[in-house]
């Protein structure tokens, strides 16, 4: 029964991420969860109390994966649900870990229980980002990403805000069990958490300039993509969308963001003689520019050993000036399994399963963040798709960026992941403070201000474009100097004062 009840609540949590977006459902879950664990006789059954509510969340938030599988002809839709279940069933061992540590060390203090539980969470989120390639999707502190309290990644980036989170719930808790004192503790620093936005203004410093942008979204779903001959009319909206009623074309230089994989056809290719029709392609993608103008777009490169056969293959962004010309080449190093790469491929090949995304060759990942200086100045760095979940990981920091290009192809994550997504965009740009564009082929695509706020966005399944105008000399936050040894290393502090007041019986119960 105990299970049941941690399954429902973790499901009902669900909600505080988008698109329902109730967040105080989230602190409400973790005050639930914490009287569960306070309960718990064993810690077994303390175990069992956070697997449950993690699978239940996650089962829930993830739901958009089984949309996924209806574009994947090779394999049954069904399917889709299945691999939902199995990754709950997975993902849920963290917040398993963080319940039993909680269980663990404030058996005898509330207290100490949801300090240890926040600062085991935040580790323990920070693992599930990281293991097995990792899989950071839905933090928790991403339900904050609309209240003041955002502004804190700026300091404890991502993780942090999830244990502030945890804290949220863990002071319900305490002020519901009439632990006074105790809940006084907390909350009197997560009052004043509130603050953030006029403690930490992060705004322009030095001689900055403009630049004026252009985000495409040509509205193309996942079922026409990569419809054969459907190329011309994927190239025909987004030139569209890119000439259409530019008020202040040449009042600045001119940027222009096209999605994930924009152009279907290989813009690099290592096969011999497949140089012109490469050139072709460039040529084409770039006929709608102005002189002045650049084209930012995701596209394809192709490696050959033998000058023959394509034997290899990049996700790429690459930037292109007028006539094609190439002035730089991102290729994306986070790669989704089985998506973009099918693990122990001969295997499971043979078993009838195989990538989602299109194509039996798999993809080769990039050597990470990487920033490239355009000819006017402007450092621009990237991340495609969904290494922008990544918190701490999205920027070089040797050479820093302006602004970070996430083209992202959301068109196969239905109406839960776009603006999952974007939602995670959001607290990358707070935390590196630094602008963040968002070019996708169905929604949602936004351009989103160094503090976290979007600026504007065009809605799911909408064909149109933003305009709008962004700057460079932007200070970089204490969280971007230094990472995420800054939540961990708090995540830890936490742990460590949990043990400390459980082992002090005088303030047990407090």
């Amino acid at each position: 029964m105990v299970f049941l009840i941690a399954l429902f609540v973790g499901a009902v949590s669900a909600f505080a991420f988008e698109p329902f977006a109730l967040w105080p459902l989230m602190p409400l879950a973790f005050a639930g969860l914490c009287e569960m664990i306070a309960r718990a006789s064993t810690l077994r059954r303390a175990l069992l109390i956070g697997w449950g509510f993690g699978v239940g969340q996650f089962c829930i938030g993830l739901n958009w994966i089984a949309t996924a599988f209806t574009f994947q002809a090779a394999m049954p839709a069904w399917l889709g649900w299945v691999a939902v279940v199995l990754l709950s069933f997975y993902l849920a061992v963290y917040p398993m870990l963080a319940a039993g540590l909680a269980w663990k060390f404030g058996r005898t203090q509330r207290l100490a229980q949801v300090l240890a539980l926040a600062g085991a969470w935040a580790i323990c989120e920070w693992l599930r980002g990281t293991m097995f390639t990792g899989f950071a999707w839905n933090p928790v502190g991403v339900t904050l990403v609309d209240t003041p309290w955002r502004s804190l990644t700026r300091l404890i980036g991502t993780y942090g805000l999830s244990f502030w989170t945890v804290l949220l719930g863990g002071t319900l808790w305490l002020l519901l069990r009439r632990a006074w004192l105790a809940g006084a503790v907390v909350a009197v620093p997560l009052a004043l958490g509130l603050l953030a936005p006029l403690m930490l203004p992060y705004g322009p410093i030095g001689e900055w300039r403009h630049w004026t942008v252009r985000i495409v979204q040509p509205n193309i779903g996942q079922q026409d993509k990569w419809r054969p001959g459907f190329e011309a009319e994927a190239y025909r909206r987004l030139e569209n969308l890119t000439l259409e009623s530019i008020p202040y074309r040449r009042a600045y230089p001119h940027l222009i963001f096209w999605p994930e994989a924009a152009v279907t056809d290989p813009l690099e290719d290592g096969r011999t003689g497949a140089g012109r029709f490469v050139a072709a392609e460039r040529l084409r993608a770039t006929r709608a520019l102005d002189s002045d103008e650049l084209l930012l777009t995701g596209g394809l490169a192709f490696t050959s050993r033998d000058g023959k056969t394509v034997d290899g293959a990049t996700n790429s962004v690459f930037v292109l000036g007028p006539l094609g010309r190439v002035l730089g080449r991102y290729d994306k190093a986070h790669l989704v399994p089985y998506g973009e790469y099918l693990p122990m491929r001969p295997v499971l090949s043979a078993i009838g399963l195989s990538r989602l995304a299109p194509g039996d060759v798999d993809f080769a990942s990039g050597p990470g963040p990487r920033t490239i200086t355009l000819p006017d100045g402007l450092k621009i760095g990237f991340q495609l798709c969904y290494e922008i979940i990544f918190s701490g990981e999205v920027a070089d920091r040797a050479s820093r960026p302006d602004v970070i290009f996430n083209p992202s192809n959301d068109a196969w994550f239905g109406r839960w992941g776009p603006p999952q997504h974007l939602a995670q965009a959001r607290l990358r740009a707070s935390e590196e403070n630094v602008y963040v564009i968002r070019s996708t082929p169905t929604g949602i695509s936004a351009l989103i201000d160094p503090d976290g706020a979007v600026r504007n966005a065009l809605p799911w399944r909408t064909a149109g474009f933003i305009d709008g105008t962004i700057t460079n000399w932007r200070k970089p936050t204490l969280f971007a100097r230094v990472g995420n040894i800054i939540p961990l290393s708090l995540g830890f502090l936490l742990l460590l004062a949990a043990i400390a007041l459980a082992r002090r019986p005088r303030y047990r119960q407090t």
